[in-house]
């Protein structure tokens, strides 16, 4: 099938959490013979950050940010079997919905794919007007970057057709174990960008334990923290490219993870960082959330804190062997069930499905 996707970027994690997302699931489609155009405008210098070239496996469009150019690649959503909409695209988010759909041939399966999903409910259930509120009844189906069961009920209550979780995965030849590098090297370290519904998070679970254990070593990495007042027992790096991710996750004692509010209070969102820092067998301290043990067994192959101070706790009585060993669990759970071959597997068939479903009541 020829797929368009328009969402915020494939070439650049700058201000951009869901590039490896968007890389691991659509390489794997890209595998399975479907033809991938994405389309991504050139905005919040990204493209001066670019942690890719286009691949070979997809047609990148990047078009420059203005009201022509973005109607210019919507009419190409014409020539597409299927056509996708992510959310999160940061310019003209409204257009390109209401575009795409309008443009999309009659036979073609829309989807809206939600990668901030709890934080786009949350909008729909205050604003009856809101653009993908609007849309739902004209959508084949939403794809979501996670949220489980409960996102799927409030999808479904809002007019979804369809809603179906397709989680944050591991791609191995892009995530997994090197050498240590010394410019990482600290007892604890978290990426992450500096966005207001997670910061006062990072405070407790990061900041705050680090101000406890001066003793210790800390690091923090991703884009906005070069304002924040810090401990001074702990590094800031800035925008940390996916080049870097292995040995940032593979150094340290430990690497943290930590849930923006929307995803921590709905559970069954793990971030990619989860799945980026078990591929390298990192040992991973994530704060708690409803639907861990699908992924990850606490205790055994995660370590999981309900504060700053389980934090403290946890990182006082970690040894090397412990870590190394809650890692390298980590990394077997994760390439044995929660690699983007699964997840491209899943939604390669959901396509397939929905593609006879349309044929079909077309020919009716």
């Amino acid at each position: 099938m020829k797929i368009a996707f328009y969402g915020s970027s494939l070439l650049s994690s700058y201000w951009n959490g869901a590039a490896t997302y968007y890389r691991g699931l659509l390489a794997d489609l890209a595998r399975r013979g479907h033809d991938i155009t994405f389309y991504e405008p050139d905005a919040f210098d990204r493209q001066k950050h670019k942690d890719m070239e286009a691949p070979d496996w997809a047609t990148v469009r990047v078009y420059p940010a203005t009201a022509e150019e973005m109607r210019k690649v919507v009419a190409e959503a014409a020539k597409a079997d299927v056509v996708v909409k992510a959310s999160g695209v940061g310019v003209f988010d409204e257009e390109l919905l209401a575009g795409v759909l309008e443009e999309a041939h009659p036979d073609a399966i829309r989807i809206f794919w939600d990668v901030d999903a709890p934080a786009t409910l949350a909008q729909m259930q205050r604003d009856c007007g809101h653009p993908v509120r609007r849309a739902l009844s004209s959508l084949d189906l939403v794809f979501t970057y996670g949220g489980g069961p409960p996102v799927v009920e409030a999808y479904r209550g809002l007019g979804a057709l369809g809603c179906v979780p397709i989680y944050n995965a591991l791609d191995p030849t892009t995530h997994h174990p090197v050498p240590a590098d010394p410019r990482f090297g600290c007892d604890l370290a978290f990426l992450g960008n500096r966005l207001p519904d997670r910061e006062a998070r990072v405070e407790h679970f990061f900041l705050e334990p680090a101000a406890r254990m001066p003793e210790r070593r800390f690091l923090i990495g991703g884009n906005g923290w070069d304002t924040k007042a810090l401990p001074s027992n702990m590094g800031s790096i800035g925008h940390v490219y996916t080049r870097d991710h292995n040995a940032f996750n593979s150094t340290p004692l430990a690497v943290l993870n930590v849930a923006r509010d929307s995803m921590a209070d709905i559970g069954y969102s793990p971030a990619t960082r989860v799945f980026e820092a078990a591929g390298s067998a990192a040992c991973l301290i994530t704060d708690a959330w409803e639907g861990i043990e699908l992924f990850l067994a606490p205790g055994s192959e995660v370590l999981v804190a309900r504060d700053g101070q389980d934090v403290v706790e946890i990182l006082r009585s970690l040894t090397e062997p412990a870590a190394r060993r809650i890692g390298e669990a980590a990394l077997r759970r994760i390439k044995r069930e929660h690699t983007y071959e699964r997840r491209g597997a899943e939604v390669d068939a959901i396509l397939k499905a929905k593609a006879r479903m349309i044929s079909e009541r077309n020919a009716a």
